[in-house]
């Protein structure tokens, strides 16, 4: 089985997101894919089947299969085209368990197209989310929720850049990820964030295409126009092109392979 790593949302190697990508030449099963994904230890592991219009695309972490991912879709779509198996000029067409998601070439970057996720206000919940994230209360502008996720403005984007969670706390927080974000000092991005999510094995996600289908519409509302840049301030860091247009998100990034090769799969009829 072909398996590639690509490192998503960065315009070279060892920046952005790794993704694992496999594709799968038939349909596989759920706990053998998640075996593969823990063995591959990174963020996301994606996999890909062909089927009718497009492939079947399902993503793992090292712990759990999630509902959605943007840094593997990127990259699944980005082997998509690097192999030959869809021309540059057709666009990637993924069945996921957030249905139709698709991306296409766009000048010099690939686009997804997401489902925007609106937030609503938390209260109450300050505390809590202060100290697993080892910081003043009076830090968090605002606490906000999409979808199984939370969403926590920051007072600066030197409180988002220099922050050390307490992960073993952070799995008590009732939030299977948060994104803390800020407006940015740069001209050069309107928005920073960073996103944790230790209750699905991943302490620190590089880059997470999948928390801007909230950060997007909640920073278009608050500043005021449907294109935004956006800087990820993990370690690694990764740029975002965003744009809202009416309930999807638009998401934008580069995307480069950096390791090619197969899976021994001679084990399968084996497995357990």
């Amino acid at each position: 089985m072909e398996i590639y790593t690509v490192d998503a949302f960065a315009a070279r190697p060892f920046g952005g997101n790794p993704a694992a990508v496999c594709v799968c030449e038939q349909p596989m099963e759920t706990a053998l894919m998640q075996q593969i994904a823990k063995e591959m230890n990174l963020s996301e592991t994606a996999f890909l089947t062909k089927v009718e219009e497009g492939y079947r695309l399902r993503w793992f972490t090292p712990a759990a299969e999630v509902k959605l991912c943007g840094h593997a879709t990127l990259a699944s779509a980005h082997i998509l085209w690097e192999t030959g198996r869809l021309g540059a000029g057709e666009v990637a067409r993924f069945h996921t368990l957030s249905g139709v998601l698709t991306a296409s070439k766009r000048s010099g970057f690939i686009e997804l197209d997401f489902p925007a996720r609106p937030s609503k206000q938390a209260e109450g919940e300050e505390a809590a989310f202060a100290q697993a994230l080892r910081i003043g209360s009076d830090s968090i502008s605002g606490i906000f929720r999409y979808g199984e996720d939370v969403l926590i403005e920051l007072d600066s984007e030197r409180t988002v850049r220099t922050l050390t969670p307490d992960f073993a706390a952070l799995l008590g927080v009732p939030a299977r990820g948060i994104a803390v974000t800020a407006k940015s000092d740069s001209d050069a991005y309107d928005i920073v964030s960073r996103f944790f999510a230790p209750r699905v094995g991943v302490n620190e996600d590089p880059v997470t295409g999948s928390a801007h289908c909230g950060l997007a519409p909640y920073w278009a509302e608050r500043l005021g126009k449907n294109k935004l840049k956006a800087f990820q301030a993990s370690a690694r860091g990764g740029e975002l092109e965003l744009e809202l247009a009416a309930d999807r998100v638009k998401i934008g990034g580069k995307a480069v392979t950096v390791l090619r090769g197969k899976l021994d799969v001679s084990f399968l009829s084996s497995f357990a």
